[in-house]
């Protein structure tokens, strides 16, 4: 999977489609998370950082977490003097880090991870007491989504309700739904959620 993705990073950011998610994420996340300057923040399956920049300037630093190594050649290739995302060659679910977090942040990279269940347990141990999650993903869909083939795609989206159990499972309270975005397709619409939840304990 990481290959696809080392072979995508250069074209990544082009067209308006993944700019526009990671606008509408990023403004849902602010809408509903008070991001202060003190906070340290993960964003998982950052890539090229689309949504860590947006983050970036509202707290004290932000690390973005990936598995492909050219994506985050691109998202270190974005950090300047006045703005900076640290990022992180690393796999979470096998090797937890040294380190926790006030909030950890996603968007569209969960249906690429196999077990859902465990990825909401590291989540959980990478956070501080009281830490949040705001992760961003597709409704449930038909697999028509991914127009390059679903390589590397281990969920067609997700029901909510499922989901919601997953979360709760892994250690987390106050699990809220929000509508982020509808990606619109020649062969379809697909919409995308907004999850938000606090550490429990």
């Amino acid at each position: 999977m990481s290959e696809r993705f080392n072979q995508a990073a250069q074209e990544w950011d082009k067209g308006d489609m993944r700019q526009n998610i990671a606008h509408a994420v990023f403004q849902m996340i602010a809408s509903r998370i008070s991001l202060l300057n003190h906070m340290n923040i993960m964003d998982f399956g950052a890539g090229t950082g689309l949504l860590s920049f947006k983050l970036a300037p509202l707290v004290k630093s932000v690390v973005g977490v990936d598995l492909s190594e050219k994506m985050l050649e691109q998202l270190a290739s974005k950090n300047s003097s006045t703005l900076e995302v640290t990022p992180l060659y690393h796999d979470i679910l096998n090797e937890p880090l040294n380190q926790q977090f006030h909030g950890i942040v996603s968007s569209m990279a969960m249906h690429h991870v196999e077990d859902t269940a465990e990825l909401f347990k590291a989540f959980h141990t990478h956070l501080k007491r009281d830490g949040f999650i705001a992760i961003a993903d597709l409704e449930a869909e038909d697999g028509t989504f991914h127009t390059h083939g679903n390589e590397g795609v281990y969920h067609f989206g997700f029901e909510r309700e499922a989901l919601r159990t997953t979360i709760e499972n892994g250690g987390f309270e106050h699990v809220r739904f929000h509508n982020a975005y509808t990606v619109e397709k020649e062969n379809g619409t697909y919409p995308i959620f907004l999850v938000t939840a606090t550490k429990k304990g």
